[in-house]
């Protein structure tokens, strides 16, 4: 029997060092294209500014890209130091993706960086602007590869359990890739890395026009910016629903928690815009709700109902009882791999053996499990109520946030005045952070609503964590938030220090553009001169 609380401890370091890394991912996946947009303009155009705001840019994208690659390095050790018998479980399925993430994505990406940083002077402008276009598809196709991954961890397909072997094994390479889950995350994911690069570049564009420097490199960044972020929230949210929609048929008990829906009501049902859920009485205290908004936001349809946590219990013990038969056979088949009874009892019950798993934290011989431990277990099926239900709503509430700010923003720079909108400038400035919170939010939305799995409905996470001490875990922890504490205080420092000094005026300087939207207010105190 696992030690839950080493279990606990090695969620906790995995948590900690994944919310870490996941700051600058985004990002790094926003910048890459919005780079190669900027840089698209300067090769069309022939106007030296884009190529300066190309270079300025992509000096902040390095320092995030070189300190992401720090921070992610560790994080695919820890499935096989602290999630042993996880990766020993799924290591077939789960280590094909990151494995093509590695060869082909992270060396196409980290090859091409280097040429995208040193060959300015050395490569033709279409020849670089190319190069920028395979940074980004490098860094991109490494989202996808992980997000594989992580979609197996969500919805299993593609596999199925080998009883001799005692491993997930794949048979359908094409399922893992092109799942539902693993596309609309995908898609969901990079945008939100747009979005995030969007917001970070006009903000700090918002500054430079607050302290009244590099005005021209400002006002066409910041132009640049909230049109792309305008695009990218709007594709965020559309394509938040569609995952939501998918993961409505994968994880009903992720949607159940999300929306604080303890008992299931008939159609059309109200959605809970504000409500403080009690995981204990299974009740929400200071209910908001918004009446037929559920039904129609997870069905499409006003007739559409989605099963609450009552029901979803009665579900999991119904399988927790199935799923029993299926591991008694297991040991069964370990003594004897060709046991026809065994193989035949496996059979029937093969769909319910992760639900027997998880009576077994509760009965070692799951055989003799009593009612009260089954009904424990399946009140153990679903996730933790009140996280899920104001990750989400912060998630939601700063899209929309961004997404108002983006069309505002793009209202003042095609009138012209944005400059002059100090209020809103500051205003941008603080809503860096935003974006970056959400995505935390969002990722706390999709790994803590697959508990209690580690891969759902298969591989519950008491049972996936290596058998480390307490100790053991406890030092390990405290190192990771300490060196990832360093890692961000770095970032801060050489961001900070980058965008204090600016860009590099040399490029500016040597031709000054006919079309530019106005002259540096330095120049034209030279103009009127």
């Amino acid at each position: 029997m696992h030690d839950i609380t080493v279990v606990d401890l090695s969620r906790l370091q995995f948590a900690a060092t994944a919310l870490y890394h996941f700051l600058f991912v985004p990002l790094t996946l926003g910048m890459t294209f919005m780079l190669a947009a900027m840089e698209t303009v300067y090769v069309v155009t022939g106007k030296v500014i884009y190529k300066q705001i190309t270079q300025f840019w992509g000096k902040l994208f390095l320092i995030n890209f070189a300190l992401g690659v720090a921070t992610g390095l560790t994080m695919e050790f820890q499935f096989g130091t602290n999630w042993s018998f996880y990766s020993s479980f799924v290591g077939d399925i789960f280590g094909a993706p990151l494995a093509i993430e590695g060869l082909m994505a992270f060396f196409l990406e980290s090859t091409f960086v280097g040429l995208m940083v040193f060959g300015w002077h050395r490569l033709k402008p279409g020849q670089h602007l190319a190069v920028t276009y395979l940074v980004a598809l490098g860094s991109n196709l490494s989202a996808l590869w992980i997000l594989v991954a992580n979609a197996f961890m969500q919805d299993p397909v593609g596999a199925h359990f080998n009883p001799t072997t005692m491993r997930m094994e794949l048979n359908d390479f094409a399922a893992l890739i092109f799942s539902s889950d693993a596309q609309a995350k995908f898609v969901h994911t990079s945008i939100a890395g747009y979005v995030t690069a969007a917001i970070f570049v006009a903000g700090i564009s918002a500054w430079y026009m607050l302290k009244n420097r590099h005005m021209e490199l400002a006002r066409r960044s910041f132009r640049m910016s909230v049109l792309f972020g305008v695009l990218s929230t709007a594709g965020v949210i559309t394509l938040g629903d569609a995952l939501g929609f998918v993961g409505a048929e994968a994880q009903p008990t992720k949607l159940a928690a999300m929306e604080g829906l303890w008992k299931t009501e008939s159609a059309p049902m109200p959605f809970n815009l504000m409500a403080f859920p009690s995981q204990e009485k299974q009740t929400n205290y200071g209910e908001v709700k918004v009446p037929y908004v559920l039904s129609i936001l997870v069905t499409h349809s006003l007739t559409g109902t989605v099963p609450g946590v009552d029901v979803l219990e009665q579900r999991a013990a119904e399988r927790i009882r199935g799923g029993i038969p299926a591991v008694s056979s297991l040991k069964m088949l370990s003594a004897d791999p060709n046991d026809p009874v065994a193989l035949n009892q496996f059979s029937t019950h093969e769909k319910d053996l992760g639900y027997g798993f998880l009576v077994k934290r509760y009965a070692d011989d799951v055989t003799t499990a009593t009612d009260a431990q089954i009904a424990q277990a399946a009140k153990d099926s679903i996730p933790h109520v009140a996280t899920m239900f104001w990750s989400f709503r912060v998630m939601v509430l700063l899209g929309l946030g961004m997404l108002a700010f983006f069309v505002l923003g793009l209202i003042y720079t095609l009138r012209n005045t944005v400059q002059h909108k100090r209020t809103f400038l500051k205003f941008a400035v603080w809503m860096i952070p935003a974006p970056f919170l959400a995505c935390e939010a969002g990722w706390l939305v999709a790994e803590i609503g697959r508990q209690p799995w580690t891969v759902y409905g298969l591989l519950p996470t008491w049972m996936s964590a290596s058998t480390h001490s307490v100790g053991y875990m406890v030092f390990s922890l405290i190192g990771f938030v300490a060196v990832y504490t360093v890692f961000i205080v770095i970032e801060m420092f050489l961001m900070v220090r980058a965008i204090r000094k600016g860009p590099d005026d040399s490029a500016g300087d040597a031709e000054l553009d006919r079309g530019d939207l106005s002259l540096p207010a330095s120049r034209k105190t030279l103009a009127e001169a």
